[in-house]
């Protein structure tokens, strides 16, 4: 009880030092970018956060912060209008988005869409900072605690879970996800120093990017069902956008946004997670929950509120291990640790105790900038929605422009335009044959951290493969896994009989 009154006390002093007119400023202008950058296929936040930091140096420390962390947590909300709207991810993490949130907007409900992902990301964002403020040194010790054993079971599991979000058979879940992991292991072995899987092109050395990928698979694909009419086209007349979300709606995703919050806040405490595992996995847990998983990939409620609040607030929590332990969960949050370190700031599990000022300026700044996301981002929705007004013979050569130019700007290089142009047209015959994308996204996301925690288990153990049961945490992952295998391949096989 003491320390949540600490907390409390700590945030409320904060938020004099937020409510400062240049950290109040520089808020709404993080946010507004941020926004911005999500709103815009392929433009990452770590673009945006790279491109501002030189012009934090003439900024004080807690502006500086306020202002880059802004434009982070501010693209996951603007990221999830692309995803719905156009099926083309604002953000990576928000690819999982476009699975239930655009077959809403394709039945007209894509201001009920927006508004609920709105609602979602705020509620997200708010048992985020929460459990940032009441469980930061938990976390931070927890972080301690799982070795590379615990961490490669981990993700072992997440793997084998990726057959639980299509909605198809379980082989073709497992040959999806492995689809995804061939091709997260293209490129460059880190600790040999060899070329995997290149064909001898010096482009693929640095490996396939994700914003790539995602491009790929739900922007090229969707365009291209669109234009042959494997999936009618996107045709909204005036009216058509729908309303805004009635009570019943709200009540359906109350759960799988807090369910997201919790699961999202949990995985952007851990270092080297952050929001797009969250999302893939808090989807995964509302199908698994669900009493009608059929419903999923065709405008579900819970699909499309739970990685929404996965992602806000797993964005929020990413600062835990960036704060306390000086350990970056990904590389926009590098760029962030930068900026501390070049303003003079040390991460430290006392920073809250060593400099109050800076620590609860910036979880008030959290509180505050989230509000301003909600007050800019609702009203915003009928220009959002009139993008569905725009006819869809004009609409793809704008979208095919648009996904040229954010691949190519991912790395400056024409030849990932083509990388995503030939994932593209897999994806489309994927989608044609009915196999789900998702566990695709999964495994490019999960695959190079299995390869690296085992392999790095087992150079600790000098090449003994027990060390990955005599853990309690790793020998109970590996059970589930064995557990789900067992009860997914028994249903499999029964409904064949059946049939």
């Amino acid at each position: 009880m003491g320390a949540v009154v600490d907390a409390l006390s700590g945030l409320m002093a904060g938020l004099d030092v937020a409510l400062s007119p240049d950290n109040l400023g520089f808020c709404l202008a993080g946010v507004a970018l941020g926004t911005l950058v999500g709103v815009l296929p392929g433009v990452s936040s770590l673009a945006a956060v790279a491109m501002l930091l030189p012009f934090t140096h003439a900024l004080s420390p807690i502006t500086a912060l306020v202002l880059l962390a802004g434009v982070y947590y501010g693209s996951e909300y603007g990221g999830s209008i692309a995803s719905i709207l156009l099926n083309v991810p604002g953000t990576p993490a928000s690819a999982v988005s476009c699975l239930d949130g655009h077959p809403m907007a394709r039945a007209g409900r894509a201001r009920e869409a927006l508004i609920l992902s709105a609602g979602a990301s705020f509620c997200g964002a708010v048992v985020g900072i929460g459990m940032m403020l009441a469980m930061a040194a938990p976390l931070a010790g927890l972080a301690f605690m799982l070795g590379p054993a615990e961490y490669f079971a981990i993700m072992l599991f997440g793997l084998v879970c990726t057959a639980a979000v299509g909605r198809g058979h379980l082989a073709a879940g497992l040959a999806a996800m492995l689809a995804g992991v061939g091709l997260a292991m293209v490129g460059t072995d880190a600790q040999t120093g060899v070329a995997r899987f290149t064909f001898g092109l010096a482009e693929l050395r640095d490996g396939v990017p994700l914003v790539v990928l995602a491009m790929g698979l739900f922007g090229v694909s969707e365009v291209m069902l669109s234009m042959f009419a494997a999936i009618p086209a996107v045709r909204c007349p005036v009216g058509s956008s729908g309303g805004w979300p009635r009570f019943s709606a709200w009540r359906g995703a109350a759960g799988p946004m807090l369910r997201g919050g919790a699961l999202g806040g949990l995985f952007g405490a851990l270092p080297g997670t952050g929001p797009t595992l969250a999302s893939i996995a808090a989807y995964a847990l509302e199908r698994r929950l669900s009493d009608r998983p059929e419903r999923f990939g065709q405008g579900a409620i819970a699909g499309l509120a739970a990685p929404e609040a996965a992602n806000n607030a797993a964005a929020q929590t990413a600062f835990v291990p960036t704060l306390a332990l000086g350990i970056p969960g990904s590389a926009t949050m590098a760029l962030i640790l930068g900026a501390m370190s070049v303003h003079g700031v040390v991460p430290s599990p006392l920073l809250a105790v060593e400099s109050p000022e800076l620590f609860w300026g910036l979880m008030a700044s959290f509180v505050i900038g989230n509000v301003l996301l909600l007050v800019l981002n609702v009203p915003l929705v009928g220009l959002w929605v009139r993008i569905l007004r725009v006819p869809p013979e004009r609409l793809y050569p704008f979208v095919l422009v648009l996904i040229g130019v954010s691949t190519f700007g991912a790395r400056g290089s024409a030849f990932d335009v083509w990388i995503a142009l030939g994932i593209g047209l897999l994806a489309y015959g994927l989608r044609r044959s009915g196999v789900q994308l998702a566990p695709v996204l999964i495994g490019f996301v999960l695959g190079p951290l299995v390869e690296e925690n085992f392999r790095r288990a087992l150079a600790i153990s000098q090449g003994d493969f027990a060390i990955f049961v005599s853990s309690p945490i790793a020998l109970a992952a590996l059970g589930a896994v064995v557990v789900l295998l067992a009860l997914a391949g028994y249903r499999s096989f029964r409904n064949a009989w059946l049939a």
